[in-house]
């Protein structure tokens, strides 16, 4: 009599179940913009999510704790005079995220940890060089302040200086649809319009391999790196069915594998874990999310389960490893977009005992950049700093993100008519100048002593929070 051998794998009964209704968000009016973006973005700190505005761009950013009932007049984080496409935290820095928006700028914001009184206004830094809507962001994983954005180009910054590092330039006939860091930083994935899926060398600003109508559909696809090098991709057959592939970047003849799965027309956007090699596919406006593991064995890409729920997602964020509760074995949580709420989802290895699972949680990447800008420019490779989740993460305190810009006379020129030279314009006497020179001095003291005040006032706000959290 022959048996029928279950595949061996710690996570075949993982589950996911949403969490009780107090801790949802509620009352939040997300984006209806019509735009293939996941719309949330969530750190072990914060959960922000990109809302409807009148007039211009916004998003709300709320601390993790902050569950329940969102008042209608919280401050939001506003600035761009179009809808915004896309957001994303630095993985460097907890209090810094970016936004792209219809307007073809790029802003980098500063989110205190206290809440705010009346809207974020001023970013730290303003990204210009866009000529169509802005609707990718990816930090570099492993350099510090280094941030991609993509339309039909792609430009990577050094968000420290203001500078573009790279221009992608002639790479991309059409609207890009994807981009994807690989685990050190050294390589890319994107997805194009014209149905290409391209590996590309940002540095060396060559593409390294690439493969014509991965999926033969019209529909966007979507790539990511998996932790054994290889990519997994989202599309859509010529029948308009749903369809995910694995592919070798050495030979992209032949996928390693190539699943169908279903006729609807959402776009599937796949949150890779590479610390479990699970990737979970969340389609745009499906109301379930799928989950499969990647091995080396065949069919290679093993489905594990479907978490259903009744309502469809509008988007969906993704917390790092970091952001996790150990304690109760939680290997990933969602954050569901719906019409006017987020609620969390939480994905679980059922374990009988309360110790510490060292194989369900490998070390892990921290927050500590691996390099600086400049040394990644100049070709060098890291992988990300690991830190162990044995004892749980505490995310710092506040960082300030410095932005000192360089040549800045030539990168702005002066604004308005130029004038031209009158006696007003005549050189200053040396006592008028002397007199200025003072005042000015007498300036910057009263400011530093300020700023100083304005410091020890927050570091006590903090940790009035932290005591009555």
């Amino acid at each position: 009599m022959s048996r029928r051998v279950v595949r061996q794998s710690k996570f075949r009964h993982v589950f996911g179940q949403a969490a009780k209704a107090d801790q949802a968000y509620e009352d939040i009016r997300v984006s209806k913009v019509t735009w293939d973006s996941s719309f949330c973005a969530v750190n072990p700190k914060f959960l922000a999510i990109i809302v409807e505005a009148g007039g211009g761009g916004a998003f709300i950013v709320l601390p993790l704790a902050k569950t329940g009932r969102v008042d209608k007049n919280y401050p939001l984080v506003t600035g761009h005079t179009a809808p915004v496409l896309d957001i994303d935290w630095c993985p460097h820095n907890d209090n810094v995220i970016a936004s792209a928006s219809d307007d073809t700028t790029i802003m980098v914001w500063q989110i205190p940890d206290y809440t705010p009184m009346r809207n974020i206004t001023e970013p730290i830094i303003t990204l210009e060089g866009h000529s169509k809507r802005v609707g990718i962001l990816s930090w570099h994983p492993t350099a510090r302040n280094v941030l991609l954005s993509g339309d039909n180009v792609i430009i990577i910054w050094n968000v420290g200086t203001g500078e573009v590092l790279l221009s992608l330039d002639d790479m991309h006939p059409d609207v890009i649809h994807s981009v994807c860091w690989n685990s050190n930083g050294s390589l890319l994935a994107t997805t194009c319009k014209d149905k290409t899926l391209r590996i590309i060398d940002p540095r060396k600003g060559q593409v390294v391999a690439e493969r014509f109508a991965a999926h033969e559909g019209m529909r966007p696809m979507r790539a990511v790196f998996t932790r054994q090098g290889h990519i997994f991709t989202t599309g859509f057959t010529r029948m308009s069915q749903r369809e995910l592939g694995l592919w070798d970047p050495n030979n992209f003849e032949e996928p390693v594998a190539l699943q169908e799965m279903d006729t609807s027309n959402g776009v599937l956007l796949p949150f890779y874990d590479p610390d479990s090699s699970i990737v979970y596919l969340c389609g745009k406006g499906d109301s379930s999310i799928r989950y499969f593991e990647i091995t080396d064995e065949p069919p290679f890409v093993h489905y594990l389960n479907t978490f259903s729920s009744k309502e469809p997602q509008r988007g969906m964020g993704f917390m790092p490893k970091r952001g996790l509760d150990v304690s109760k074995c939680e290997i990933a949580r969602f954050y569901k977009l719906h019409e006017r709420k987020c609620e969390p989802i939480i994905m679980t290895v059922p374990r009988k005992s309360d110790l510490f699972q060292d194989d369900l949680y490998p070390d892990t990447p921290g927050p500590e950049p691996a390099l600086e800008a400049d040394e990644w420019l100049s070709g060098q490779d890291a992988e990300p700093v690991l830190i162990s989740l044995r004892d749980g993460y505490v995310p710092p305190k506040h960082r300030e993100l410095r932005v000192t810009k360089r040549n800045i006379l030539d990168v702005r020129p002066p604004s308005g008519p130029r004038r031209s030279q009158s006696a007003s314009d005549a050189p200053l006497s040396q006592h008028t100048l002397e007199t200025l020179l003072e005042e000015i001095k007498a300036l910057r003291e009263r400011v530093q002593a300020q700023e100083q005040r304005i410091t020890a006032l927050e570091n006590m706000l903090c940790e009035l929070v932290d005591g009555t959290d």
